[in-house]
C-alpha cells in the first residue's frame, strides 16, 4: 500500500521529498475532498483525488526547489485552499527545518479549513484572514503566489507593501510567455523560468530584485 501512494507521486522523485511527506499529502487530499462537500474549496471538477494529486499537490510542490531554506518566514498570497502554502509546509515540515508560514486568505471559512488542516498535520502556519493588499511593511523570506493575480499586480504589491524578501515564486499559464515579456518594458527583475512538471502549457516564475523602470 505504501509502495502504492508513493508511485503516485513520481513526478516529485527527483525532488527531496521524504516518505512522510507524501502520507501528509494524501491526508490532505483527504481533507480537501472532504470539505469541499461543505464549500468552494476547489473546482467541483477536480474534487477527485487523481486530479487533486497531479493538479494541485504536485503542481505546488514543484516550486521546492525555489523556496529559500534559510529563511525563517516564507508568504503565500491568496492561498485558497493552501497551494501553494500548505503543500510546501508539508514539505518543509519533513525536511525538519524550522520555517513559519504566512498565508494570506481572504475568505473565513477557508481560513477555517487552513487552521484545521495545519492543526491535523501540525504544520508552523500563521492563516492571515486578510486581504494582503491592506498589510503594509511585510517581511518574508520567499513569497508565493499561484491563481492569485496578474504579475504587474503582483510586482506592485511586492514594491509598495513588502520591505524586505528573498525572491518571488509564482506559476504562469498559458498566456504567460506575453504576460511575461509585457511585463518586462514596465519592470526590472532577475528570472530564472523552469517548464511545469504538471502543464505543458505552464512554467514557474523564480523572481528577485524587482524594480519598476522609470518613466
Amino acid at each position: 500500500m505504501e509502495e502504492e501512494i508513493i508511485k503516485k507521486y513520481s513526478l516529485l522523485k527527483k525532488f527531496n521529498v521524504s516518505r512522510e511527506t507524501y502520507f501528509d499529502f494524501e491526508s490532505l487530499i483527504s481533507m480537501i475532498i472532504k470539505k469541499n462537500k461543505e464549500i468552494n474549496i476547489i473546482s467541483k471538477k477536480t474534487a477527485k483525488n487523481d486530479d487533486i494529486r497531479i493538479r494541485h499537490i504536485i503542481d505546488s510542490a514543484q516550486i521546492i526547489d525555489f523556496v529559500d531554506l534559510n529563511s525563517n518566514t516564507t508568504s503565500d498570497l491568496g492561498t485558497g485552499g493552501g497551494m501553494p502554502g500548505i503543500v510546501i509546509a508539508i514539505i518543509i515540515k519533513n525536511l525538519k527545518k524550522r520555517m513559519k508560514f504566512n498565508l494570506y486568505e481572504k475568505s473565513y471559512r477557508k481560513s477555517l479549513f487552513l487552521r484545521e488542516v495545519s492543526r491535523n498535520l501540525n504544520l508552523d502556519t500563521e492563516i492571515i484572514q486578510k486581504d494582503v493588499f491592506l498589510s503594509n511593511k511585510i517581511q518574508t523570506g520567499t513569497i508565493m503566489a499561484r491563481a492569485f493575480k496578474p504579475l504587474p499586480v503582483v510586482l506592485e504589491l511586492i514594491s509598495k507593501n513588502f520591505i524586505s524578501y528573498k525572491n518571488l515564486v509564482l506559476f504562469m499559464g498559458k498566456n504567460g510567455k506575453q504576460i511575461l515579456e509585457d511585463t518586462l518594458k514596465v519592470w526590472d527583475f532577475e528570472y530564472i523560468k523552469k517548464k511545469s512538471l504538471t502543464n505543458k502549457d505552464s512554467f514557474l516564475l523564480n523572481i528577485k530584485n524587482i524594480k519598476k523602470k522609470l518613466n
